[in-house]
């Protein structure tokens, strides 16, 4: 009798990982939700972090764009962490994760010092200000 399961390969309790074709259109979305002016004030505030595995291996670092974009998803859309959709990029963890570790380092505040600063620079500054700003309120309402 042949079984009409079809084979995955992510872990139970976990969505599949994301085909070619959803990670580009996911691409064009982090793009939209993190454009290169907010991107590069974002740079400013926060620089790259270096990973240091002294024991070699693990997974790839999720990318501070995409989790950055997921992060303005979650506070836009009103959603949950667990609702933010497989094929978007990181999963809900670790954006949950880097949500925390940024907001402990007051990155929101200053982000959002930084765009009210260069308000008249930019285009996406209207956007990038909402979106920041509904970051700094969920915060506020979720640590009270």
């Amino acid at each position: 009798m042949s079984s009409n399961r079809i084979p995955t390969t992510a872990s139970p309790g976990r969505a599949p990982a994301a085909s070619p074709e959803a990670r580009r259109g996911a691409s064009g979305l982090v793009e939209r939700l993190v454009p290169d002016e907010l991107w590069s004030l974002f740079r400013e505030v926060v620089p790259p972090t270096v990973v240091s595995r002294p024991q070699g291996g693990g997974r790839r670092r999720a990318d501070d764009r995409e989790v950055l974009a997921a992060i303005f998803l979650v506070a836009s859309a009103g959603c949950t962490w667990r609702q933010l959709p497989p094929g978007f990029g990181p999963c809900w963890p670790t954006v949950y994760r880097r949500y925390a570790e940024w907001s402990r380092a007051h990155v929101w505040p200053r982000l959002h010092q930084s765009v009210v600063d260069r308000m008249g620079e930019c285009e996406a500054a209207r956007w990038s200000l909402l979106a920041i700003s509904s970051v700094t309120l969920r915060r506020g309402r979720s640590s009270g």
